[in-house]
């Protein structure tokens, strides 16, 4: 009877399997397993590229172990570049110490100036050159660069027939105050065009000569004048213009010169350059300190 009972029990077990009973059997999944990490050892990642998309660049395969870059890019320092200086034709040094070395070629204009202290080392006296009728006996200096071509040109005007006479030569500092005040107190009008303050005039380089004529009182109308711009009128001045340039000699303050140079026209005014920078503002159309502003280093202002 026992085994009668397990036999149907098999039978019923079966048909059960055939039609699909109604039991339900609880499953319990197994717990997840842990993931390994070898101590000292980054975990693994994936070298896989990734997926390909349609229309977009492809990425470099990055390799193991580096992460890959992220969308915004890190900012890299730009490297400071410092400029070489400039280089200049000569050393520039504080103002104070910036004195003419005797060259010929120093600024002087109504903005540069030249300091109190400076004197050119060579001054020679014109009255042990030049006869009376030229120098009107004054003690005027003239530095020993610049006195033979003045005598070879004092002569030469002479054998043409002229008159040529030298009103002033090198001025001091202190002379130059004492003509700046002159020409204040006798015709401040004109003061500006007659003279210049202390330390803007180029006849302290000891290289510029003050021309005069005796047609200009004539021409001007005013007996015993020294300077005047119908100067240029003059016989001497004529010459002086046409002529000069073939002894070193340059007309520093031209027409239309005034915006550079501070002073207005000066027909008698000629500065002592050498025959090689003369003759090549004469023909190049143009003015000492044009062509210093251009091509010398920015001067001291004292």
């Amino acid at each position: 009877m026992k085994n009668k009972g397990l036999i149907w029990l098999g039978v019923l077990f079966g048909l059960c399997l055939l039609t699909g009973c109604g039991w339900e059997t609880a499953v319990v999944p197994p717990p997840p397993l842990p993931t390994l990490v070898p101590t000292g050892l980054p975990a693994a990642t994936s070298t896989l590229p990734p997926p390909s998309v349609a229309g977009a660049t492809p990425i470099a395969q990055q390799p193991a172990n580096t992460p890959a870059p992220t969308a915004t890019p890190t900012a890299t320092a730009t490297p400071t570049i410092t400029p070489s200086p400039t280089p200049t034709a000569t050393p520039i040094g504080p103002c104070d110490e910036r004195l003419p070395r005797d060259d010929l070629f120093t600024i002087v204009t109504q903005t540069y100036g030249l300091s109190r202290d400076y004197a050119p080392q060579d001054l020679v006296l014109l009255t042990d050159y030049l006869p009376v009728n030229v120098t009107l006996g004054y003690p005027t200096e003239i530095r020993q660069i610049a006195i033979g071509p003045l005598v070879q040109m004092m002569a030469d005007m002479q054998n043409s027939g002229l008159e040529p006479f030298i009103i002033s030569g090198y001025r001091s500092y202190a002379a130059q105050a004492i003509s700046w005040d002159k020409w204040n107190r006798e015709e401040p009008e004109r003061a500006a065009i007659l003279s210049a303050r202390p330390g803007h005039s180029e006849h302290q380089l000891g290289t510029t000569v003050d021309f005069g004529s005796p047609e200009l009182a004539e021409i001007v109308g005013i007996a015993d004048i020294e300077f005047h711009t119908y100067f240029y009128q003059t016989s001497e001045g004529i010459w002086l213009a046409e002529n000069a340039h073939r002894y070193g000699f340059t007309l520093s303050y031209p027409r239309g010169a005034q915006e550079l140079t501070g002073f207005f026209y000066e027909p008698w005014h000629f500065r002592y350059v050498g025959q090689e920078m003369a003759t090549f503002l004469h023909e190049s159309g143009t003015y000492l300190t044009e062509y210093q502003l251009i091509n010398q280093p920015e001067p001291c202002i004292p």
